[in-house]
């Protein structure tokens, strides 16, 4: 089940994929508080497209469909609005109830890379693990951070989330292996590729749109404390690879055209492959909550635990792909190009329980009397995002959900 309704008008149309109770999979989009079936509208001819191969929107991914082109994309969405706005009897007849269906992952990822793009993240992680020193190392205005992910990980929303395991280190002690005892969110924003890329081939930033479909919520999981003991002298391994949520809706770039902002000044200005002008940042706005077990059991809503906004992030999606692609590796249809933890200068922005709790030293309270240095099984944590609102159409992006799940028993 997905949640619809408020943003998935006329002017967003996304593209995700549906499993339905008779257990087909097809492609699917959503308008207003209903999912369409878009295999049925092309079996019934209605969105006739050039470039657009037949059976592509059964398949069980949107990769075939990506890989089209984005004229392809962008006919199939003027389509959708054409028989929308005409209350086509077809269309009526290829709506469904998202209580009956189930949402998956919308592409098979191919790759997974993830930044850190957040000036104000990697300040305060910095700070947290660095005390007395610039929290910024000097390469990093210098050039996008990041790392490559497991796309294994990678799951759909209200997928649950076991507790991992991972080997893990008292301070001057021996590390065991054992379930994490810091168990984090981070609230990202990721980018899907359509176009892929020769082996070789760089890919600039202005060619950002040509290459790139839209955007899904990401929620990359984190164990602090595995991640803590292992990323020295390495990066990121067991401590970021047992899960990535990801929102089931696509958002086409087409449909944050209008929410396209200046993005904040770069100090000292990039490197010339990492050059960019006008608006190439996405005015996305983003709230987390929590809703533990105890809240649930007693019909206590969830809590908001941050409001953030994605375009102020330091290094811009177009900045990410291009550094990404400088030593020529290929991209593939369906990869996901996460933006690392979106955190905003204000107490109360910050995209993940590290910085809201300040690796535990002032624990946020929850309304059951509670608090939380960082997440407890049984918690359900909730990244929704949007563009606009008010006097401008309002663009879901919808939401990405996980239930944190008890360890399992570790065999020896």
């Amino acid at each position: 089940m997905t949640s619809l309704g408020a943003g998935f008008g006329v002017e967003n149309l996304p593209f995700g994929v549906a499993r339905r109770r008779d257990g087909s999979v097809g492609c699917a989009s959503a308008l207003d508080a209903s999912i369409i079936d878009l295999a049925r509208l092309a079996r019934a001819g209605l969105v006739a497209v050039d470039g657009l191969d037949e059976g592509v929107l059964e398949q069980p991914s949107l990769n075939r469909f990506l890989a089209c082109g984005r004229s392809v994309r962008e006919g199939v969405r003027r389509r959708l609005a054409e028989l929308a706005r005409e209350r086509h009897p077809g269309l009526g007849e290829a709506l469904v109830d998202p209580a009956v269906v189930e949402m998956l992952v919308p592409v098979a990822v191919g790759d997974f890379v993830d930044f850190s793009a957040s000036i104000h993240h990697a300040t305060n992680t910095g700070r947290l693990f660095r005390p007395g020193t610039d929290p910024l190392p000097p390469s990093w205005r210098q050039m996008p951070r990041g790392y490559s992910g497991r796309a294994s990980s990678v799951v759909a929303s209200g997928t649950g989330v076991t507790r991992p395991h991972g080997m893990v280190a008292p301070p001057g002690g021996q590390a065991t292996a054992r379930p994490s005892a810091a168990l984090d969110f981070e609230a990202e924003v990721g980018f899907v590729v359509a176009a892929a890329t020769a082996h070789g081939e760089r890919v600039p930033t202005a060619a950002f749109g040509d290459h790139v479909a839209g955007v899904v919520l990401v929620n990359d999981w984190s164990a602090r404390d595995v991640q803590a003991h292992e990323s020295v002298p390495l990066g990121p391994f067991l401590g970021k690879s047992f899960a990535t949520s990801v929102s089931p809706w696509l958002v086409t770039l087409d449909a944050l055209e209008p929410y396209r902002v200046v993005p904040p000044a770069q100090e000292p200005p990039p490197p010339p492959h990492l050059a960019t002008a006008g608006h190439t940042a996405y005015d996305i706005e983003l709230e987390v909550t929590l809703q533990s077990q105890e809240m649930a059991a007693r019909g206590t809503a969830a809590v908001t635990l941050a409001r953030t906004c994605f375009a102020g992030m330091y290094w811009t999606g177009p900045q990410l792909l291009a550094h990404a692609t400088l030593n020529g590796a290929a991209l593939r249809t369906g990869d996901l190009v996460a933006s690392g933890t979106v955190s905003g200068p204000e107490p109360g922005t910050e995209g993940c329980l590290l910085e809201l709790a300040w690796a535990g030293e002032r624990p946020v309270p929850l309304p059951d009397g509670t608090s939380r240095a960082y997440l407890e099984d049984g918690d359900t944590l909730t990244i929704r995002g949007w563009a606009g609102g008010g006097e401008r159409p309002l663009i879901a992006l919808g939401e990405v959900t996980g239930t944190v799940l008890p360890a399992r028993p570790l065999e020896v």
